[in-house]
């Protein structure tokens, strides 16, 4: 009898743990984690792979020759229920990036900062970042562009601490 009763509870636990799993997967076999860090790598590799010539942004053009080194945070993803990557279709975050020219300190480098959306529907995905405008303040237009609950987040935060080192340790290698 005591054998049977530890056999029923052993199921329901066994179970229980499949159905913690499976909403934790959103029933696609990736979890909310490993979809955050698909992203954040996917930013990454956008931005790097865009060239300085691309990072036009802020009334800077980052002509220099040299490779184009990130720091990323993504905030979040539309559509917000997406639970692989082949159905995000917009990624909001903040990207921190240097151009590592060959023997160039991080203190004197070329540097491109802000608020970026990443267009996931385009081969390859598309790059909005942030601007102030003549007419619109920086904090204005993100507030146009962000949901407000990632525009909150993006209004206080950008990298953490891990991947602004990161971000040096890899700066540094390229340049150096």
């Amino acid at each position: 009898m005591i054998a049977r009763r530890h056999g029923w509870v052993a199921l329901v636990l066994a179970l229980s743990a499949g159905a913690v799993a499976l909403l934790n997967t959103n029933g696609t076999g990736t979890t909310p984690a490993a979809l955050d860090e698909q992203l954040t790598a996917d930013m990454r590799t956008t931005l790097e792979r865009s060239g300085p010539e691309q990072h036009q942004h802020a009334g800077h053009g980052a002509q220099q020759e040299g490779e184009v080194i990130c720091g990323v945070r993504v905030y979040g993803h539309e559509p917000r229920g997406a639970g692989a990557l082949p159905e995000v279709r917009t990624v909001y975050g903040f990207h921190l990036c240097g151009v590592a020219e060959p023997g160039r300190p991080w203190d004197v480098a070329v540097k491109l900062a802000g608020p970026v959306i990443l267009d996931m529907t385009t081969d390859p995905p598309g790059i909005q970042v942030v601007e102030a405008t003549a007419d619109v303040r920086f904090i204005d237009r993100l507030h146009e562009m962000f949901p407000p609950e990632y525009a909150e987040v993006a209004s206080r935060e950008a990298l953490s601490e891990a991947e602004a080192a990161e971000l040096r340790r890899r700066y540094d290698e390229a340049a150096f």
